[in-house]
């Protein structure tokens, strides 16, 4: 099989892009690659001859990332424009992205305009460095890279914005722009104009002009990659086109972005996805990506066309994370005090590779930080938190410190010591637009409980035993998340899920309170047995001699500043006792040329940090310097009020982008964003949560043995009863048995039902059924084919009942039989004249006692039929969804016969026509002349900041 491709060349041919690989020392040249330019969403990939680029517009790349397909009926494919080395591992050296390029396979034309645009942007950046990179591979040949090894160098937009901590956030426009803020414009809003010069945009001695196109994506879109015409809407696209193309520049910045924000890794050959008890002797006929753990294989959903066509030489696995290296020499002849051990230490990339071929290499030692982060519930913040029905919990990142000599000697002991950290796995959510937000439970305990022992199944078998600590407050906002926490790891130590102890619940903030944080060391005093007991691995001569028999699992509500903190505190008592096995006695809160220590964990907190939260760590001070004072917590507020913009700012959006990016949402996700904004949490299946609450609204409302469930449906109904056009919207649940209809509000986040109101069928007048207009702001909801939904008309009886559940739904309620008159007129709209006097349907064409009682109505919407959740090939999980308006359909259809048994339910019913009549509810004229100027004005603003 061929080798794994390490660089090639991107040309545009008259029939599709070239992809030709560069010829590598004692290997097989590997075979050109042509994709097929397509306007149908879906790449074609072909064997091409090996040709002559030398003649054509040649872009030369690192890799792959991938291929976005299906966007809008466009594809791109994303390349690696610049890396830079960080790590070097057993002589492989270990590489971060820096800078992609996104090359259109729209048409020749494009390709060509792209590749020479991001050829300018490349030479634009030499131009600029010093010194260029050039990295020497296991093969031995020279790899002239681009990105030099100085990150403040480095023009990656994501890295500009991070390290400015948020200063570009007003606009979302100044987030994708190399140029950043003007000095003016830096002035008018209240900023500092001190760093204006550091921007890419205006560097230093840099003359002439000052635009900057943005590589090969313009902020306002006139050269996007695909032409004019596929990114304004077109007449005969469908909504969902128009959409998708309305934010296709936002989709690309977004990826571009990510893909260059330095938080992506990868090696041509050492599994960087796998800790080293993990490592295994890859045959040569086995490619890379089949090998790496797919729990961290980030770009797999990008490179399914390659390993679909059998390229398997094209297939780069990337890792999210954080790698990092320093090496350090020890004193041949140490003091006495622990504290005057370390001889020379070296942070930087180029000197940490040169250390590791000296001669002497052999009495250095290196220690390399490996974070791994989960493709499994990926994201933000505040949009990802807790667990999923699968058992993985956001913001898991496994971290592995691995201790070796700089010779990488095969006879020298490697230890490797493994932690984990992921949020407290259960279903709760926080409000963004909060600083300090409460975290509010969702769903029952019996619900959480199942998540939280897939869980810890999950770990249990990749880790062996656990520990856990929890750093939550245990007191205020924090206390009753943690006391569940505790509550559900009880129970599973007594069903024998975790052996004992398992759970520690350390208060950070209570115990380090007034900035001590030096006090963590007594919960490393407190943790000592059991990290001593879990030991770690240790591997000589290839082989494994000892492993880790456990991990700690660490959280707090972010799994990022504490956690920080503490697991840098765990792994630096972990490498005083691999350095003491090893000889040498230290002691690194005291040893005065251990800052390499501290500074490595910080970047790695960093790192992860940013990832979820987009800025840097908090309490950063502290592990970078082992000391805490007023200086570092100005820091930390200045990076909350960052972190609570991009919150409540650009985290939506960004977090489709991922979901998407990752296969784990289609393209429909866009319009479920442009509809509010927002973007929906995943977490469990609405489904199995609607049918569940349908079986536990059924088996408790229902009070008549004799009463047959005929159906249940979860609908939109208004939150205020008797209203067909109140906002908000909630979810009901409508049950159908052969005597009566029931109207249950069910509280999703605690799984029991709030109130429902029962309807006896004789009751009931009539059904309405029609077009629902409830917003006009979006094309999606001014569909009339998908916004659909019912009225139900009756008259209160003594049959029927409303209840409101106290505790045990034991509060009667009369039906209000006095609406007020403005409500009642609004009903009255929606009637008939010849409606007066209506005869019950089991009573027809009979007086009624009830002629004279003012007629009600229940009023119920379609929930959107098709969700924007893909199957393991991306594609929509919804196949075979019955429609919006087929579904409002059956349910009349199915009241009607319960009503009316097999009775047709005609014009002798009294009612003027048939019992079912489809008539607009809200039809888009009324709808759009009951949306006021302020509503538009407000979502164009909205819209406007965060699209």
């Amino acid at each position: 099989m061929p080798a794994l491709i390490r660089k090639l060349g991107i040309s545009a041919a008259v029939d599709g892009l070239i992809l030709q690989p560069h010829s590598q020392r004692d290997q097989r040249a590997n075979p050109a690659l042509q994709i097929r330019y397509t306007t149908q969403g879906s790449a074609t990939l072909i064997s091409a001859p090996n040709n002559d680029l030398a003649n054509s517009a040649t872009l030369e790349i690192y890799g792959l990332v991938g291929c976005l397909l299906n966007i809008a009926s466009a594809s791109y494919l994303v390349s690696i424009l610049r890396r830079q080395q960080v790590a070097q591992i057993r002589g492989s050296p270990v590489y971060v992205i820096t800078s992609v390029a996104l090359i259109p396979l729209s048409s020749q034309s494009d390709a060509e305009k792209a590749i020479e645009q991001t050829k300018k942007e490349v030479q634009r950046h030499t131009s600029h460095q010093e010194a260029q990179d050039v990295s020497i591979d296991s093969h031995g040949s020279a790899d002239e890279d681009s990105e030099g090894h100085s990150q403040e160098e480095n023009d990656s937009v994501a890295q500009d914005v991070i390290g400015k901590r948020g200063q570009y956030g007003r606009f979302a426009e100044n987030w994708f722009s190399r140029k950043g803020w003007t000095t003016e414009r830096r002035r008018a809003q209240g900023m500092s104009a001190d760093d204006v010069g550091k921007s890419e945009g205006f560097r230093k001695g840099q003359k002439g002009d000052l635009h900057d196109p943005e590589d090969n994506i313009e902020n306002d879109g006139k050269n996007l990659p695909g032409g004019p015409a596929q990114r304004l809407p077109q007449q005969g696209a469908s909504q969902g086109q128009d959409v998708m193309i309305t934010l296709l520049p936002k989709l690309l910045r977004t990826t571009k972005m990510l893909f260059a924000s330095r938080s992506f890794f990868y090696s041509y050959d050492y599994d960087i996805t796998r800790t080293v008890g993990e490592q295994t002797i890859r045959a040569p006929n086995v490619p890379l990506y089949r090998s790496v753990d797919p729990l961290f294989f980030w770009n797999r959903n990008l490179v399914l066309p390659f390993i679909e066509n059998g390229d398997h030489a094209y297939v780069l696995p990337l890792m999210q994370g954080f790698v990092g290296q320093r090496s350090f020499d020890v004193d041949s002849k140490p003091s006495r005090h622990p504290s005057k051990v370390i001889s020379e230490a070296q942070e930087d990339v180029k000197d940490i590779i040169e250390t590791q071929k000296r001669p002497e290499a052999a009495s250095s030692f290196l220690l390399t930080l490996i974070s791994r982060r989960s493709v499994k519930r990926p994201g933000l913040r505040y949009l990802r938190r807790g667990i999923d029905e699968e058992g993985y919990a956001a913001n898991s990142v496994e971290t592995e410190q691995i201790l070796s000599r700089a010779s990488w000697a095969w006879s020298e002991k490697v230890y490797s010591f493994t932690q984990f950290r992921g949020s407290i796995p259960l279903y709760f959510s926080q409000s963004p637009y909060a600083f300090k937000p409460i975290p509010v439970l969702q769903h029952g305990f019996e619900t959480n409980h199942d998540a939280f022992k897939r869980h810890f199944s999950n770990l249990v078998g990749r880790y062996g035993d656990l520990q856990i600590a929890s750093l939550v407050d245990k007191h205020g906002g924090e206390a009753e998340i943690g006391q569940q926490y505790e509550e559900h790891t009880k129970r599973l130590v007594a069903e024998g899920g975790i052996s004992k102890p398992a759970f520690e619940w350390f208060d950070f903030h209570d115990v380090c309170r007034g900035m001590r944080f030096e006090n963590v060391a007594v919960f490393i005093h407190t943790m000592g047995d059991t990290l001593d007991r879990f030991g770690t691995t240790v591997e000589v001569n290839g082989e494994i001699q000892t492993s880790q028999k456990g991990v700690l699992r660490t959280n707090c509500m972010d799994c990022l500043d504490r956690t920080n903190v503490v697991q840098s505190a765990c792994a630096s008592r972990a490498l005083e006792q691999q350095l003491k096995q090893e000889g040498v006695e230290i002691n690194l809160q005291t040893d005065t040329k251990t800052q390499w220590f501290n500074t490595l964990w910080a970047d790695n907190g960093d790192a992860i940090s940013r990832q979820y939260s987009s800025t840097a760590a908090l309490k950063g001070d502290y592990t970078r310097t082992r000391k805490r004072d007023y200086r570092g917590a100005l820091n930390d507020f200045g990076l909350t009020l960052s972190r609570y913009y991009n919150n409540i700012v650009n985290d939506y959006f960004s977090q489709a982008a991922i979901d998407f990016l990752l296969g784990n949402v289609t393209e429909q996700v866009f319009e479920e964003f442009e509809a509010d904004m927002m973007s929906n949490d995943p977490a469990i299946s609405m489904r199995k949560v609607r049918a569940n609450a349908i079986d536990t609204s059924s088996k408790i409302v229902i009070a008549e043995q004799r009463e047959d469930l005929m159906g249940g449906w979860t609908l939109l109904s208004p939150k205020e009863p008797n209203t067909v056009r109140t906002f908000p919207f909630e979810e009901a649940i409508l049950l159908l048995t052969d005597a009566a209809l029931y109207v249950v509000r069910f509280d999703w986040n605690l799984e029991k039902v709030s109130s429902f109101e029962r309807v006896d069928l004789r009751s009931v007048a009539g059904i309405m059924h029609g077009s629902y207009i409830t917003s006009t702001l979006t094309a999606i909801q001014t569909d009339e084919t998908k916004n659909v939904g019912l009225v139900i008309k009756y008259r209160p009886g003594k049959e029927d009942i409303a209840r409101v559940n106290t505790r045990s739904l034991s509060t009667a309620v009369q039906p209000d039989s006095d609406p007020d008159s403005a409500r009642t007129t609004a009903i009255a709209k929606l009637f008939t004249p010849s409606e007066s006097g209506l005869s019950s349907p089991q009573g027809r064409g009979k007086s009624s006692s009830r002629d004279g009682q003012t007629l009600k109505i229940l009023a119920f919407k379609a929930l959107p039929a098709k969700t924007s959740l893909a199957n393991v090939g991306g594609q929509e999980a919804d196949t075979g969804t019955v429609s919006e308006k087929d579904l409002i359909n059956g349910i009349c259809e199915d009241i009607r016969r319960a009503a009316y048994g097999g009775d047709g339910g005609g014009s002798d019913t009294g009612f003027g026509g048939d019992f079912v009549e489809e008539k607009e509810i809200i039809s888009l004229n009324q709808a759009k002349r009951s949306t006021g100027y302020l509503e538009q004005w407000k979502f164009e603003l909205k819209k406007l900041v965060w699209a």
